[in-house]
């Protein structure tokens, strides 16, 4: 399938976007710069907030949940809310607090699985460390977060030879979680105890006294960059597309708002963190984080107990996550009927028993808008045979009330460490996205 320079050109970005971004916190902190280059200013949720029509904001929560929002003309009472919803997270492997242990002359660091990983990605990968370090400040004795990511490789998870484990091919490649998932660092250059080695090491990164190290939340990162491939280069390759692609496509919707748009309404990107371990904590979907910032906005406009529930029921929200493309080896796990492909367009994610958010009106709502920019749609439903998984969709619409739609892009090997999408879908989805807040008016009669 051919690739227009504009589809290149956006997936390249998206690449660029991933391969910069190894952690929550670092995808986080990209799109603070970047909402900050196009005349966001930040808020602090510990401070009193005074809003002005026209303005573009964000917040941080915990430096890895992000929401950001241009007020428009702050009628919220006539418009509402128009937000996109994603995750900053993906599953994968988390370094423990005291990770080191030295077997035969080679230190491995501990891990622990967090979320649900395809663990057989991660071996006889390039690897390395990215995350946050929680440092205390020599001269205020305040602790203070420091981001950590060492570019080249530093760990490896290596494949037991096929001569000692006979039936890996026939039976596949299998771990003990406990025992077997320890990563191989070499050997730490140091007389210290392995965990203070492994702090040291850590300090010595960040230009920091050993014992100024006090906490970690490091998630282990693949080190090969983004890529495209196919006969045509149709196709991308990277870690994290499964989320930050989505991030990445609400982010250019949102920066694409110029000043003197006069957007009706509130429009908004909520990015949260936790969502592959349930979104149940401070600063997950199931937070109060997204309601929170909402009816601070309602007040800064003084919109408030029932305008600020008509602003509500006059509302909608994009869930953007990812979508299961079919796999041509592998149908018998798909409804046929509904099956999806890389760079076949948007795809609408339904499900009856609400894992998906969508209902009929946020569907035809979400379709329309595809058409009118002249994007292919696509919809999903998951095989009846198989447990179908979540989004924060229907968390958003139990949590604030209002009307969400599941949408996302075709991928296949979702939860590997190294993922795959079609080349042309993020440019298509982007452009959705930006129709959406662009829309002076969502195709909605009032009998809905």
């Amino acid at each position: 399938m051919p690739v227009t320079e504009q589809e290149r050109a956006a997936s390249q970005a998206l690449l660029d976007f991933i391969d910069g971004a190894p952690s929550p916190w670092h995808a986080a902190g990209n799109m603070a710069a970047r909402l900050e280059v196009h005349g966001f200013s930040p808020l602090d949720e510990r401070e009193s907030w005074q809003l002005e029509p026209g303005r573009g904001y964000y917040v941080l929560r915990d430096g890895s949940s992000l929401i950001a929002f241009h007020t428009g003309d702050g009628d919220l009472a006539r418009h509402g809310f128009r937000g996109i919803g994603a995750h900053t997270d993906s599953p994968g492997f988390r370094i423990k607090p005291a990770p080191v242990k030295r077997r035969h002359g080679l230190d491995t660091l501990g891990v622990e699985v967090y979320g649900g990983p395809i663990l057989a990605t991660f071996a006889d990968r390039d690897l390395t460390l990215a995350g946050r370090v929680l440092v205390r400040d020599a001269a205020s004795g305040d602790i203070v977060p420091r981001l950590f990511h060492r570019p080249r490789p530093m760990l490896r998870l290596p494949n037991l030879a096929i001569h000692l484990n006979r039936t890996v091919n026939t039976d596949g490649l299998k771990y003990d979680l406990q025992e077997e998932l320890p990563l191989i660092l070499g050997t730490l250059q140091s007389e210290l105890p392995g965990q203070d080695a492994f702090r040291e090491l850590l300090a010595e990164s960040l230009a920091v006294e050993p014992a100024a190290v006090r906490a970690w939340e490091l998630a282990v990162a693949d080190t090969q960059p983004g890529a495209f491939y196919g006969v045509d280069q149709e196709f991308i390759a990277d870690s994290q597309l499964d989320n930050l692609a989505s991030c990445h496509a609400a982010l250019e919707a949102l920066s694409s708002v110029d000043d003197q748009t006069g957007w009706p309404g509130v429009r908004l990107i909520a990015c949260f963190d936790h969502e592959e371990i349930g979104s149940r904590s401070f600063k997950g979907a199931e937070s109060p984080f997204l309601p929170d910032t909402l009816e601070r906005i309602g007040e800064a406009f003084g919109i408030r107990g029932g305008a600020y529930r008509q602003a509500l029921s006059r509302s909608l929200v994009l869930s953007a996550d990812m979508a299961h493309a079919h796999h041509p080896s592998f149908g018998k796990y798909y409804d046929e009927e509904h099956a999806v492909h890389p760079n076949g367009g948007p795809v609408i994610k339904v499900n009856v028993n609400q894992r998906y958010s969508t209902d009929g009106v946020a569907e035809a709502v979400f379709e329309a808008l595809c058409q009118e920019v002249d994007v292919p749609v696509q919809k999903y439903v998951h095989r009846n045979t198989l447990p179908c998984g979540s989004t924060i969709g229907p968390i958003t619409a139990g949590r604030m009330g209002v009307r969400c739609v599941d949408v996302g892009n075709a991928m296949w090997s979702m939860h590997s460490l190294r993922e795959s999408a079609g080349a042309c879908d993020h440019a298509r989805m982007t452009r959705v996205m930006t129709h959406f807040f662009n829309r002076e008016r969502l195709p909605l009669s009032d009998d809905i």
